[in-house]
């Protein structure tokens, strides 16, 4: 299930880390966005964050409470 997404690779990792810290499981790949440029290799810009759906509101709640929320992340 997608949680959030981050604007770039090092920004996901870095979530990746706090949600590995507590137990949760998660994996990270590009976004769709502009399907089919670039034969579907993204070299950077936005990635998902991805958590098995029995983990998706654990990780939502630990986001919120170090202030990355997904539904206060802005993105263009």
């Amino acid at each position: 299930m997608r949680l959030t997404i981050a604007g770039s690779e090092p920004e996901a990792e870095a979530i990746r880390g706090l949600l590995e810290t507590e137990g949760i499981p998660s994996m990270q790949r590009p976004t769709d966005f502009a399907a089919g440029s670039l034969d579907g290799w993204a070299p950077g810009g936005s990635r998902e964050i991805l958590v098995r759906a029995a983990d998706l509101d654990a990780a939502k709640e630990l986001l919120e409470g170090g202030g990355l929320a997904p539904e206060k992340r802005e993105y263009p």
